[in-house]
């Protein structure tokens, strides 16, 4: 089938988008607001967008909680989402009023950051402490809610040293959960590893590859 992304018209009984961009990787965001609430809030649209110095960032239908909070503080913790804290991720993603501790709401325990004042998750292996870089608003069909994206530069990084096995990180081990389409998600328990091609493996599959036959 094809569709056009603008009409939306699919014909099917949910948007497919969501089931199409898969898995995504889940950015379960600690911040705090000015007067001091902590705030938790789990975003299906979230990845690394930098090495040099590390970038994150994630993305908000409208100006939530996470993101006012974030503008005025400047700070933010990327929590990783596992297996084991499914439950509690999808209890912090209810629509509370501000002001309300979702990390309490979960039965999570705030463990301190060394870096930035809000709060990590003391039961995550991962936990990633942010600076906050911009904000980048794109265009919505609905003006009320746009589409806004949070970049923040990593300055601080936690990892539990159970998970680090031979000099490496065992991610397969934590078990890292990914949101799909509707109401599903998916979990990483296994690896593969693939080495990327050289310059010089470029070259040689170059030159052994069919050249195209003029028309």
């Amino acid at each position: 089938m094809f569709y056009d992304a603008i009409a939306n018209n699919h014909g099917l009984p949910h948007d497919p988008f969501k089931a199409l961009v898969v898995p995504r990787p889940i950015g379960w965001i600690s911040s705090l607001a000015p007067s001091g609430e902590v705030n938790l809030a789990p975003y299906s649209y979230f990845n690394a967008v930098g090495s040099d110095p590390h970038y994150v960032m994630f993305s908000s239908d409208g100006y939530k909680h996470s993101v006012s909070n974030i503008e005025a503080t400047k700070e933010f913790v990327c929590n990783l989402a596992t297996w084991d804290l499914r439950e509690q991720m999808n209890l912090t993603s209810a629509p509370v009023p501000a002001g309300i501790d979702e990390m309490r709401i979960a039965g999570l325990t705030p463990a301190p950051s060394r870096l930035v004042r809000p709060p990590r998750v003391a039961e995550t292996p991962v936990a990633l402490e942010c600076i906050y870089t911009q904000t980048v608003e794109l265009p919505s069909h609905d003006p009320s809610s746009p589409n806004v994206v949070v970049i923040g530069k990593v300055v601080g990084v936690h990892i539990d040293d159970a998970f680090i096995r031979n000099g490496l990180v065992d991610s397969a081990a934590m078990k890292p959960i990914a949101r799909c389409g509707y109401m599903d998600y998916a979990v990483v328990t296994e690896m593969f590893s693939m080495r990327r091609p050289s310059a010089v493996d470029a070259e040689s599959l170059a030159a052994v590859s069919p050249k195209p036959v003029a028309g």
